[in-house]
């Protein structure tokens, strides 16, 4: 079990998460929400202990604070960016960390196998597509069989192949008990993946739901950029996550992640409150990386919402 309480850490003024708390029972799922700036990685890093900071958090029973290598023994982690060496090949590189985890070679050929990539062990990393970079990234948090998985956005930089990939991967070690914590910007990772997400901004932790309360239909997803009248965000955002929407409030407007047949909702749920939505963009569909973005402004909102 993982028991957080009390999070609190900050880089000289900037309090980038505040007083956050949270309980993840063995063989939970926890997503992590926001959007840039939110404070999802710092939080992970905190519960990692490689950021000190104040609070308290348990790795099954044990302190991370006072015994930082014991608790960590019982994580394996996926950080956002990878770091290997491009003329590494993939055998070499299992065989180093097993070697750095104390762990025998077969664990390491069972951890690549569960990955889903033995057979590609005298290929180099620079030969590796982005989804099995990712996935040899997995194998080495999986070598030495932790029970918590830990991951930074894990699909940020793949297409949508390499996405699948490891989102399947990520579902089957979820079936076989293991117990994932993961930050993502992805609606359709959440939906897959998680059975709880905490939804942060600015290190805040805002709301504490499931993705069948975010996206009731799970259908597919469209993010819609809501541009409000300046001073009236952080309202705006309060009433569209009262109204039950998934809000990101970034530095660019509002992003709500909603159902397709529902993307004129929180327009409608605005106005209704008399707040003014200067234009917005409907986002990528999180299912088709070649659509195009459209832009709206004032003047033909009206007809997106009739």
């Amino acid at each position: 079990m993982i028991e957080a309480r009390h999070i609190t850490k900050k880089f000289k003024r900037v309090l980038a998460v505040d007083d956050l708390g949270f309980d993840l029972k063995i063989g939970g799922s926890l997503a992590l929400w926001g959007s840039n700036g939110a404070g999802k990685t710092t939080l992970i890093r905190c519960l990692l202990g490689v950021f000190p900071c104040k609070g308290t958090v348990r790795i099954n029973g044990i302190d991370v604070r006072r015994k930082g290598k014991q608790a960590r023994a019982q994580i394996g982690y996926v950080p956002q960016e990878l770091a290997f060496h491009d003329d590494a090949k993939l055998g070499s590189a299992m065989r180093f960390f097993a070697n750095l985890r104390g762990v025998e070679l077969a664990q390491a050929a069972r951890s690549l196998h569960v990955v889903g990539l033995n057979g590609h062990e005298s290929k180099r990393v620079r030969d590796l597509s982005g989804g099995m970079k990712q996935r040899l990234a997995l194998a080495i948090a999986l070598i030495a069989d932790p029970p918590i998985i830990v991951l930074d956005e894990p699909t940020s930089n793949l297409d949508s192949s390499g996405r699948g990939e490891v989102v399947d991967t990520l579902l089957r070690l979820r079936e076989q008990g293991k117990t994932l914590i993961f930050a993502s910007h992805r609606p359709d990772e959440v939906i897959t993946l998680a059975d709880r997400v905490l939804v942060m901004e600015q290190g805040r932790l805002v709301q504490q739901t499931t993705p069948e309360a975010l996206w009731p239909s799970r259908s597919s997803v469209r993010s819609v950029r809501l541009f409000i009248e300046q001073g009236d965000e952080h309202q705006a955002a309060e009433i569209l996550r009262e109204g039950g929407f998934a809000v990101n409030h970034g530095n660019s407007g509002l992003t709500v992640a909603i159902e397709q047949h529902r993307k004129a909702e929180p327009m409608n749920h605005l106005a209704a409150r008399g707040i003014t939505v200067r234009d917005f963009e409907l986002l990528r569909d999180v299912h088709d990386d070649d659509e195009p973005e459209i832009r709206v402004r004032k003047e033909q909102i009206s007809e997106v919402l009739r």
